[in-house]
């Protein structure tokens, strides 16, 4: 079936990385790698109540900051959004659209949201990148469009010959993987630190094969199992000079640098002394190593059994932290502690409700929210705030220019 061709005006950068435009019936219309103030031609994709999407197919009048995209695959991979956009441009629409997250969905009028911490390299600054492989065993990136394979749906995989993203012994290393046609993979994953671990993720207990020519860890897994095909298990990333243990399985944030500025802002926002702290989605302890030592007693609350096992080793220097290996809304109602302050990293979703509620419960004076998803980030500050906290500031830190994913952390005080 045609969808209809439109014209359309640009007005804003929306959360997602579509400019939005509004219809002639008024209804608010996306269009992914188009930006603010431009006229374009576009293909209606879908139709909805109240909302439409469509893709961009020419520019009528681009908008004065449009610059030329570095990479040859932007607007047809999945992976970048804002390659468009100069980066000071970029993380003036972040730290708006974070705001606008704040008040259209949290209902917090003036947030307070402080400037945006740039990211030292606008590129090459991954130390993890994640692929697929194609019908014929290529690697690449879900094709834009598609993204809706994170919920099991059909996606297409667009092979790859660049990407300027990953650091550089990355980008050296991933065009000399090969693998056989038909090789049954979900993802193929390289990650760099002080070594480089290539994992192999499958649902088969068979181990894939792969060729390269390079002294590396191997690793593949499935399920909870991570098989060692060659070296380590692990690889070693360095924060403010610390070295941390990060299994296979285990997640780090991808932006190294910007993890140490993100440990460096957390102390700043803690006084000297701290008698009990809950860090909650603690993964391998990359703020907890850095919190133990100013407080009496530390709680760390992992799902994650990979992650639990390299908190355990990361943090096995002090003998006042403890670990709950379990999900946080299971753990959190149950705890009886009377906690001065509470860290939480939750994943995308955001707190999950009966976590949330048992937070309040606790009452810590002191409550700081590390968010990598502003929407989730706004309805769990209307809940806080509706629970006797108050947003006292939110820093957004860009972890991941080119991107229109936003890294922020919020201090809520009661």
């Amino acid at each position: 079936m045609t969808r209809s061709l439109i014209e359309l005006t640009l007005t804003t950068l929306t959360y997602g990385g579509a400019a939005m435009g509004r219809l002639a019936d008024g209804r608010a219309c996306f269009v992914p790698f188009a930006l603010p103030g431009e006229t374009i031609r576009a293909r209606l994709v879908e139709e909805r109540k109240n909302f439409a999407r469509a893709e961009l197919v020419e520019i009528l009048r681009p908008a004065p900051a449009r610059i030329a995209p570095r990479c040859a695959h932007f607007g047809v991979c999945g992976g970048c959004h804002y390659q468009n956009l100069a980066y000071p441009d970029q993380l003036t629409a972040k730290t708006e659209i974070l705001r606008d997250q704040l008040t259209r969905i949290g209902k917090i009028q003036n947030p307070p949201v402080h400037p945006i911490v740039a990211s030292p390299a606008e590129w090459n600054y991954r130390n993890h990148v994640q692929f697929h492989l194609d019908e014929n065993a290529h690697l690449g990136f879900i094709t834009a469009g598609t993204e809706s394979a994170r919920n099991d749906a059909p996606f297409s995989i667009l092979p790859i010959t660049e990407c300027h993203l990953p650091e550089a012994a990355l980008n050296n290393l991933w065009p000399a993987l090969n693998f056989e046609a038909g090789t049954a993979l979900e993802r193929v994953s390289l990650r760099a630190g002080q070594e480089t671990l290539l994992l192999l993720e499958s649902d088969s207990p068979v181990t894939p094969s792969v060729e390269i020519e390079a002294e590396i860890s191997v690793v593949h897994l499935t399920g909870e199992e991570a098989i060692v095909i060659a070296g380590d298990d692990h690889l070693v990333l360095e924060v403010l000079g610390r070295p941390f243990k990060v299994s296979a399985g285990s997640f780090f944030q991808v932006n190294t640098p910007m993890a140490a500025r993100m440990v460096e802002y957390v102390l700043g926002l803690l006084p000297a002394r701290v008698g009990t702290l809950l860090d909650v989605y603690c993964g391998v302890g990359l703020f907890s190593a850095f919190l133990a030592p100013r407080c009496d007693r530390l709680i760390g609350i992992e799902i994650s059994p990979a992650a639990c096992a390299d908190f355990a080793a990361n943090l096995d220097e002090f003998e006042h932290v403890e670990l709950y290996e379990a999900p946080a809304e299971h753990v959190l109602p149950a705890i009886s502690v009377a906690a001065q302050v509470v860290l939480v990293d939750p994943p995308r979703a955001g707190l999950e409700k009966k976590a949330l509620d048992a937070l309040v419960a606790l009452a810590a004076p002191v409550l700081i929210y590390v968010s990598c998803d502003p929407s989730t980030l706004a309805r769990d500050s209307a809940r806080l705030l509706a629970g006797g906290y108050t947003l006292e500031q939110v820093t957004p830190f860009d972890l991941f220019p080119q991107t229109y994913h936003i890294e922020s952390i919020s201090l809520f005080t009661r």
